[in-house]
């Protein structure tokens, strides 16, 4: 049960992700398909992020009351069907109403597959988050490859896009009945207007999930430019930037769960605050395109940890009600992914594209040192000497189990051999 439901999460973090893969594979395409300017493109995105943050605003009660099971088993395959509405966009005023639904199914989905990973975390008693968000990796270097395949045959936007929701729609339904149910909340819970209200310590974990996402967004769409504009690299040499630390990415998420557990969530936190630093600063000081790629690449190893961590901790935040605390962290990441490459290109505008990239090592160290306030509860600290300790110390009930297992929240010295 436990195992299905974990690599069912998996996949749906992999299908979400494949399809924004097409999705971003494709852009040149769709403006090929509407004969619309850069400007025109930006609207198209900026347009599907607002509906994502619409939507997790909106329904953060709903994913309270339903759950993420509940809300999942319908928004997965209601993103796919919205996908088809892009794809069949006849004009560009209809393609901004697809996509702007587009963006709120999506939006929905991704705060409902992080509760449900958060959901599947806390019966296992240990981190998985991380290796479910390697997931969305997986799935968007699949989908760029297949937007890629797509191109090389010939085939357009419309045909790749519906394509891809096709094949969407019905592994959405099946992966519906992989959910585990959310845990029932603890009594005494809060009810009325005072159930509604999160604690500050989730606005807290939003913040940093705020920079993480700026950071990530920031890279995602400036480490092209960087590479071609500022050290004079060929466009093919350019486009290795991202693909390189979206490989990192995917290697330093399929490991940061055992991280996590080996030093514990606040230095977790610190280390891939401060090593974001240093890789981008390797970046904005790379004489050279190679080094500049490397920088990337290091900086990707790190800064991966970041986000599925701050998903984590907002699960465990707000007793009785994971799900709409996952919601409004969620909702605050896609801001600042919407927010940082906005800022990076007012930056470059006034100074110089390297000083406006270089606005990451700042936002990687204001996350180091907010990892000391990082609110930790039950099991969302777990520095252990092994799983087993980890289980045997942990605290909280399993879903569906009624076992009992401890963990501290504080992380303790390693114990000497």
């Amino acid at each position: 049960m436990l195992f299905r439901a974990r690599w069912g999460t998996f996949l749906t973090f992999a299908l979400a992700g494949l399809l924004t893969g097409v999705w971003v594979a494709r852009m040149p395409a769709l403006a090929g398909k509407f004969g619309t300017s850069e400007g025109e493109v930006g609207i198209v995105v900026l347009i599907w992020g607002l509906g994502a943050i619409i939507a997790m605003q909106a329904l953060r009660g709903v994913m309270a009351r339903a759950g993420s099971r509940g809300v999942l088993r319908v928004a997965l395959p209601l993103t796919a069907l919205s996908y088809v509405g892009v794809a069949l966009a006849p004009t560009y005023g209809l393609l901004l109403a697809s996509v702007a639904v587009f963006g709120m199914t999506f939006g929905i989905t991704d705060i409902a597959m992080n509760a449900q990973g958060s959901v599947v975390e806390q019966a296992y008693r240990r981190p998985v988050l991380s290796g479910m968000h390697a997931g969305w990796c997986v799935g968007a270097m699949g989908g760029g490859l297949f937007g890629a395949a797509t191109a090389a045959a010939g085939l357009g936007f419309t045909a790749t896009v519906l394509t891809a929701a096709l094949l969407a729609l019905p592994l959405g339904l099946l992966l519906g009945r992989t959910y585990l149910p959310d845990p029932a909340a603890p009594a005494g819970t809060a009810t009325g207007r005072a159930a509604r209200r999160l604690p500050a310590a989730v606005y807290l974990i939003g913040v940093l999930a705020f920079i993480a996402f700026m950071t990530e967004g920031s890279i995602a769409d400036w480490s092209g430019l960087l590479l071609h504009d500022e050290l004079g690299a060929t466009q093919a040499v350019a486009a290795l930037g991202y693909p390189m630390f979206e490989l990192a990415m995917l290697i330093g998420r399929l490991a940061g769960d055992r991280v996590r557990m080996r030093i514990g969530t606040r230095r977790l936190l610190t280390g891939a605050g401060i090593g974001t630093a240093l890789g981008m600063t390797v970046v904005v000081l790379a004489p050279a395109a190679p080094f500049a790629i490397a920088g990337f690449f290091l900086t990707g190893l790190v800064v991966c940890t970041i986000v599925p961590t701050t998903i984590s901790l907002a699960g465990t935040a707000a007793p009785g009600r994971p799900a709409a605390a996952v919601a409004q962290v969620g909702a605050m990441g896609y801001g600042g992914l919407l927010l940082g490459p906005v800022v990076v290109g007012f930056l470059a505008d006034a100074t110089s594209l390297r000083l406006g990239v270089g606005v990451v090592v700042l936002l990687a160290l204001v996350i180091a040192a907010g990892a000391r306030f990082a609110p930790l509860r039950g099991r969302a600290d777990v520095a252990a000497h092994g799983s087993d300790a980890v289980v045997a110390a942990s605290e909280a009930v399993v879903p569906g189990t009624g076992t009992d297992a401890r963990v501290p929240d504080e992380p303790r010295e390693p114990v000497a051999a």
